[in-house]
């Protein structure tokens, strides 16, 4: 495995840290911060942060071909006009708001913007998958999952890949661009559910696919970044010196700048002590670069 020197990027630490999102044409990392009801941006070259304040749990952003910023909030899916700060609502939540909100989300090559749900109780697999298209929310698919995480897509627009992180698994699914259609899921990676097992190395949350095809997923509670092949094979792992890393993406003017968020809420007093840089935004140089970002069609 390879040796990776770990940055800090961000000067305070998240709550619940997430999406991080890299806007090419502005030189920019956009992530939100999910329990502190905000949207963040860094331009790495000067320093540069701002923060716009939400009105319900942003989870998952997407770039808007027209401008701005597309948001899926708890309370549905809005736009950010990025120059002035407004938002306006583009559709209400399309779910019960007191046990189901917005969660992992990433637009399409086709520019569709993909956002699944977590169910907050957790009593049964009841999370959803929905899709933004002009303007438009349409279901996917409905329950077989309780926290949706890791969405991805391969680089040859065949693939796309999806988590979910209660029950540890990631799958892989056949995808049409042309019509946004999948087929059903194929296991790609599964991990232990013990946490008391020797081998418990975390859950998978948020992910990312780089230009060659490779998997990465953020492991939630497990420290750790793994780098898969498209045929399952593990190719790297980068330890972190945070325990709960939340998603990664892929930045940078060459595209080679691993950025990742992290969780510092309902962490231990113990784990913050062990993990100082908790709940913060983290970078790293690797030796492949990701993919850019498609923007959302409206």
């Amino acid at each position: 495995m390879n040796i990776y020197e770990i940055k800090v990027v961000s000067e305070q630490a998240m709550q619940v840290g997430e999406c991080p999102l890299w806007h090419a044409r502005e030189a920019a990392l956009y992530w939100v911060d999910i329990d502190g009801r905000a949207v963040h941006r860094l331009h790495p070259a000067s320093g540069q942060q701002q923060r716009w304040d939400m009105p319900t749990e942003p989870s998952a952003l997407a770039i808007n071909a027209g401008g701005g910023l597309i948001v899926a909030l708890r309370s549905g899916f809005a736009h950010l006009d990025t120059k002035t700060g407004s938002l306006a609502e583009i559709a209400p939540a399309p779910f019960d708001m007191a046990t189901t909100r917005f969660n992992d989300g990433k637009v399409d090559p086709a520019g569709r913007f993909w956002v699944g749900t977590i169910f907050e109780p957790r009593s049964s697999a009841s999370a959803e998958m929905f899709v933004l298209e002009k303007g438009n929310v349409r279901k996917v698919w409905s329950g077989g999952m309780t926290v949706s995480n890791g969405l991805g897509f391969s680089p040859d627009r065949h693939t796309m890949y999806h988590a979910d992180t209660t029950t540890h698994r990631i799958d892989r699914f056949d995808y049409d661009v042309a019509t946004g259609a999948i087929s059903e899921p194929h296991a790609f990676q599964r991990f232990s559910t013990d946490k008391k097992a020797a081998d418990y190395g975390g859950r998978p949350d948020g992910a990312a696919v780089d230009s060659e095809g490779n998997y990465w997923s953020a492991m939630f509670e497990g420290g750790r970044i793994l780098r898969f092949a498209p045929d399952g094979e593990l190719l790297d792992e980068i330890t972190l010196p945070v325990r709960c890393p939340t998603m990664v993406t892929f930045g940078g003017p060459d595209l080679r700048t691993l950025y990742i968020t992290s969780a510092s809420h309902n962490r231990s007093a113990e784990e913050i002590a062990e993990y100082p840089l908790t709940g913060h935004v983290l970078s790293v140089r690797v030796d492949v670069a990701g993919q850019l970002e498609t923007a959302y069609q409206a």
